[in-house]
């Protein structure tokens, strides 16, 4: 038995450069999970949005027969495909992400965009995926395998390597621009901040801090307290580059 497969637009990223852009063949040794066939050829199922067999869309169970054509879709951002099968759950109302604990820079800089940024460093493949699935959090993982859990349902496979370019690229992947909330979540906890008098913070403040500025923020989990110091024109810079038209 043999079936037909073709990825399209981001989805070639997982695969080798002689099967990217084209459609290519599988031997089967009988009828088989299209979400089956389509993890063993190195493409995660959160990756995709839409899958079609011979023309008609189906669900990740559908069961691969001799001679399907199989063509498979990323995430569309730009066309309604809201009539017909989607693979992926409908999108989070409040989009909230888990990232694995390779990608602690990217966090930070998530929840400096005021974007909802789990991270412990020390969490196994197997409490992030059961995280990511008890409350409804995108996994955000530079590790492949990670994300082809069954118990992941949204999930994303981060390609760049260096933290500020991964902060655009998921800014990117997400359409997240237009929902930019910088400053109001804490860097170190990922609680959210809130505006606090002088008065109430004046003794866990350094000496020169009380005598310099007087505009304060507290960290509803860790108490943690915030001002526009010498380091916020660098956090600025870092927020605007991942706003439109800036790279």
């Amino acid at each position: 038995m043999r079936s037909t497969l073709r990825f399209y637009a981001e989805l070639n990223d997982f695969l080798p450069p002689a099967r990217r852009q084209a459609a290519f063949e599988r031997s089967l040794m009988g009828p088989t999970a299209v979400k089956d066939l389509i993890e063993g050829v190195g493409v995660p199922h959160t990756e995709v949005d839409l899958v079609l067999v011979n023309g008609q869309s189906v669900d990740f169970s559908y069961r691969v027969k001799d001679g399907d054509h199989v063509s498979v879709y990323p995430v569309f951002e730009s066309v309604d495909i809201a009539s017909i099968t989607r693979v992926r759950p409908d999108p989070l109302r409040e989009l909230r992400f888990v990232l694995d604990g390779h990608l602690g820079r990217l966090a930070a800089y998530l929840r400096l965009a005021g974007f909802d940024a789990s991270y412990q460093h020390d969490l196994d493949d197997h409490e992030l995926a059961e995280l990511a699935s008890a409350h409804g959090r995108v996994l955000l993982t530079r590790d492949q395998a990670l994300l082809k859990r069954r118990a992941i349902t949204r999930g994303y496979w981060v390609r760049a390597t260096q933290p500020r370019q991964q902060l655009r690229e998921v800014i990117d992947r997400f359409d997240l621009k237009d929902r930019l909330e910088p400053f109001r979540r804490c860097l170190r906890c990922n609680a959210t901040l809130a505006a606090v008098p002088k008065a109430e913070v004046l003794d866990a403040l350094p000496p020169r801090t009380r005598a310099n500025y007087d505009e304060f923020y507290r960290c509803a989990g860790c108490g943690r307290v915030y001002w526009k110091g010498a380091h916020f024109s660098a956090l600025t810079h870092i927020v605007a580059s991942i706003l439109p038209g800036r790279r």
